[in-house]
């Protein structure tokens, strides 16, 4: 780049002629040399695409639960490795800029990510029991320190993100709260009194959602709970969502999970059960999507049997995604099951092969929405 006739153009020009690409070719032109990163990574060229580059939808995938509750002293996530559907691509972004010891990427929203990190890498002898939630952005490699939780929260609680800069950390027993429109820079503090350790809970717009089982050791009985984040003040602020035309819609699913899908509808993802009995076996996956202005329950999709006896020999399987796209892994499965939503509104299955890293075959994951004009 340095002899090219391009690094003769004036920067607003070099700006004007990028402006026209879409976000996904600029991400690639920024990783072509250090001056074109300079030069589509700076303020004024940011704020010239603002308004006009809508973000890139990609398929995030976390660390291992074994490499962030085990390994204190090293790095396991010096990058955050995405999935583009389009592309049908593999590629990462650098965390290399984050000053710690190790961080974990957990979850992301409005182009922003947030990761649980510990251990400063200029202190010596720090005490890595303290946890950090930091959130930044990998394109700009701008980030931002909340402020500080203790390692019980990070092992614990679920992260829950919506609007920027507004976080909030769910346990069984109580809720942690934070945004940068409150008054103090810290922590707000609630009890949570929920029945039961909140499964899959998500946040849409101020909605917080959680599958809580309420049935005996013997027998689970899964159930949807709703509460705001204004809510969360008082001391019966869930509330548990129901209605009889429901009828079973809990008990056909097996180990049920919870995702946010589009226009702030719900997906509840599990396997359908051949029968009711205690160890029913699951003849397929499906996938069900709520309507919370009308409280009505529809299928999306359901995973096809030839992908589906994959997953019938596994022995668990996890899922993440929202929005379009649910992801699947499993033990021995090897690569990803997608299932997406396309313009018309129909859902389509595929593979997804060549998963980077080392892994049991149960990968978790996130939708991560880049955004070039994302402001921790």
């Amino acid at each position: 780049m340095d002899y090219s006739p391009l690094n003769q153009l004036p920067q607003d020009t070099l700006h004007q002629i990028f402006s026209h690409l879409t976000l996904r070719e600029i991400i690639i032109a920024k990783c072509v040399c250090k001056c074109l990163n300079s030069t589509l990574s700076s303020p004024s060229f940011l704020h010239l695409i603002s308004t006009q580059q809508p973000p890139l939808s990609l398929l995030s995938l976390r660390p291992s639960h074994r490499s962030h509750h085990h390994n204190n002293t090293t790095n396991t996530s010096n990058a955050l490795h995405v999935f583009d559907t389009m592309l049908n691509y593999w590629f990462r972004f650098p965390l290399s800029f984050l000053p710690f010891r190790s961080h974990f990427p957990i979850t992301s929203s409005h182009g922003l990510l947030y990761l649980w990190a510990e251990g400063p890498t200029n202190s010596v002898g720090s005490n890595l029991s303290n946890k950090t939630l930091i959130v930044c952005n990998p394109l700009t490699r701008q980030f931002k320190l909340l402020p500080q939780l203790g390692s019980a929260w990070c092992k614990h609680g679920s992260v829950l993100v919506g609007s920027p800069n507004q976080v909030l950390v769910l346990t069984e027993l109580a809720a942690i709260y934070f945004s940068v429109s409150t008054t103090s820079n810290n922590w707000l503090k609630f009890s949570s009194n929920l029945p039961s350790k909140p499964r899959s809970p998500i946040l849409i717009s101020d909605t917080i959602l959680a599958l809580c089982d309420v049935g005996s050791p013997w027998r689970s009985q899964w159930k949807l709970f709703r509460s705001t984040v204004k809510d969360l003040q008082f001391s019966q602020q869930w509330v548990r969502l129901e209605k009889h035309e429901w009828g079973d819609i809990f008990d056909i699913l097996k180990r049920p999970r919870l995702l946010g899908g589009k226009n702030d509808k719900v997906l509840m993802i599990g396997g359908l059960k051949s029968s009711f009995s205690l160890h029913s076996t699951c003849s397929t996956i499906l996938i069900l999507r709520l309507d919370l202005e009308s409280l009505e329950w529809e299928e999306a999709g359901r995973m096809p049997p030839e992908m589906f006896r994959y997953f019938q020999d596994s022995s668990k399987f996890k899922v993440f995604g929202g929005g379009s796209r649910v992801c699947f892994s499993g033990k021995r499965v090897g690569r990803l099951a997608l299932w997406e939503e396309n313009e018309c509104g129909k859902g389509e299955w595929r593979w997804i092969g060549g998963i980077p890293g080392n892994s049991d075959g149960l990968y978790r994951g996130f939708v991560f929405e880049a955004r070039l004009n994302a402001v921790p």
